[in-house]
Order: C-alpha cells, then structure tokens, then sequence
C-alpha cells in the first residue's frame, strides 16, 4: 500500500481533533498524554482551528505530521516543536540549545508493527534538523516500556533528565534525545 507522510494543513483541524481523539482512548494514553479523552472531547472548534493552524505545513515553530492510508484515514501522527535557547520548556526546565521536541506520537493500533513509526520519526527529524536543531528529544513515562523500547530502537538515548509530573510528583517522565548527525 502507499501511504503518504505529510505535514497538516490548517483547514485539516477536524481529522486533528478526530486522531487525537483516537490516541487518547489507547489503553496506554494515560502514561503517554498529558490529557484526557474528556478533556479533549470538551474543547472547542476554535482550539482545534488554533492548534492544526500551529503546526500545519509553513509553520516554524512546530510541524505535525501524518501518516495518511489509500483510503484517505489518517493512521498516524507526530508533532515536533522547536525549543529556542534561552527559554524555558513546558516542564519549567531551561532549553540552553536550539532543539526539537518531539510530542503527540501515535500510530493505531491496527498499524502498529508496519514501519510507519519510524518512517513518522524520520519525517519529523528532518524537519527539525531543516529548522537548525542541535538535538531532538522527547519525554516518556518511566512505565512505558513499549514507547521506551521504540525509542531506543531508533536511536534515542536516556539522557538522565527526570521529569516529575505535575499532579502526581511520584511518577517521573524520562528525557531520551538524539543528536543531529
């Protein structure tokens, strides 16, 4: 089959919205999302409009790319955001170099095993390293262990940085990056 892989455009905010959905009701995304299906479900159109807007294709700060089936159903996605240095990112943490932050991966289920979730991966690489990133990284919940596994596969390394959880200062996300070749 052919699948496309591709950035969002900003008129796509319902398939947006429809996937993300659909990422937050695997049996995982407890431990791989920041949010719930409820919260999602209740956010408006205009939030939905804003953020396919922010990462569509053209967008400098963050780039969300799809895996889009013959048929049309997107089976897959991933955003990565560009962290200038000199901030600060979501976790309070300093960005002391200019870097991608890979977030929002997910591939259904019924897909998962094909290939897809690295060929997302390099997809999202390029285009951080198009941007000037030094390195990419991303954040995983210690009890990932699929996630984790993944990510290693495909080059990731832990990096030592814990991230504590907001509403649950127990349970620690880990940092895995990868350098620019």
């Amino acid at each position: 089959m052919n699948y496309v892989i591709r950035s969002i455009r900003a008129d796509e905010w319902p398939a947006v919205k429809e996937l993300r959905l659909a990422a937050l009701q695997d049996p995982v995304a407890h431990i791989a999302f920041l949010e719930t299906h409820e919260e999602a479900l209740a956010r408006p159109d205009s939030f939905w409009m804003d953020r396919a807007a922010g990462g569509c294709e053209g967008a400098v700060g963050a780039q969300q790319i799809i895996v889009e089936a013959p048929d049309g159903r997107w089976v897959g996605t991933l955003t990565v955001l560009i962290e200038e240095p000199g901030t600060t990112d979501w976790a309070g943490n300093p960005v002391e170099r200019m870097q991608g932050h890979v977030v929002g991966v997910f591939v259904r289920p019924e897909e998962r095993g094909s290939g897809l979730t690295e060929v997302l991966f390099d997809a999202g690489l390029e285009w951080a390293w198009g941007r000037g990133a030094e390195r990419t990284r991303l954040i995983v919940h210690e009890d990932n262990g699929r996630a984790q596994r993944f990510y290693r596969r495909v080059g990731f390394v832990p990096s030592g940085l814990l991230v504590p959880l907001s509403g649950s200062p127990e349970e620690k996300e880990l940092e895995f990056v990868l350098e620019r070749p």
